[in-house]
């Protein structure tokens, strides 16, 4: 690759669709067949199809890391036994069920939305096999659409604090900047998708927002 842009179903919002890790790939079924085996080659990793909570915005539903997979508990059993072929997975009850909204992760550390209980917090640490703790990111609980992470680096919403950068950097062991997506768009966790070999931005992304993100990803061509 390592770096493309493209649409998903005309829309730039990439990050909400597909999840991208450094092992796998989940895609909802709708995927393009040309798109999937892009994917694989830009990533360099296989793909799995599946609807989670039976909807397309896959990506704004799962959360994982080279360990594991978390999803909400409304998942039913044909979507579990598809996203158990994607990594072990576990099942989290909460209020805010969409895990991919609401934590960011990558191998070393898990940044989860401030208002999950006690419990989930350390379900989502376990099924991670990382350290979890509570953060925001830009003031935002939604921390997985505000940012986005891999082994190599973290982007995040540009009005995030240097208090919360600090944070992050702490408990995920990366660089962290600051950047947008499809021009000007703060929410880059909603805009990109990336792994540590590769990044895939939204068509309208700018070349200067690219060479941000690249430069926060660590990733170049």
């Amino acid at each position: 690759m390592p770096v493309s842009r493209t649409l998903f179903s005309g829309s730039p919002y990439l990050g909400v669709y597909l999840r991208i890790g450094d092992k796998a790939a989940l895609i909802p079924p709708s995927t393009p067949a040309s798109l999937q085996r892009d994917l694989e080659r830009w990533f360099s990793v296989p793909t799995v199809r599946s609807t989670v909570h039976d909807s397309e915005v896959v990506g704004a539903f799962v959360a994982m890391n080279s360990r594991g997979a978390v999803v909400g508990d409304e998942v039913d059993d044909v979507e579990r036994a598809h996203l158990e072929t994607l990594a072990p997975l576990t099942v989290v009850r909460a209020r805010h069920n969409a895990m991919g909204n609401n934590v960011l992760a990558n191998d070393q550390g898990a940044l989860v939305h401030p208002e999950f209980s006690d419990e989930a917090v350390d379900r989502i640490g376990r099924a991670l096999h990382v350290p979890a703790q509570r953060g925001t990111v830009a003031g935002l609980g939604t921390v997985g659409m505000a940012g986005i992470a891999t082994n190599r680096g973290v982007v995040v919403h540009p009005k995030a604090t240097e208090r919360e950068v600090a944070a992050i950097e702490a408990a995920l062991k990366v660089p962290v900047h600051r950047s947008t997506a499809n021009f000007g768009v703060p929410i880059v966790g909603a805009c990109i998708v990336a792994n540590s070999r590769g990044l895939l931005v939204g068509l309208p992304t700018t070349p200067v927002e690219i060479s941000h993100l690249q430069e926060g990803l660590q990733i170049f061509d």
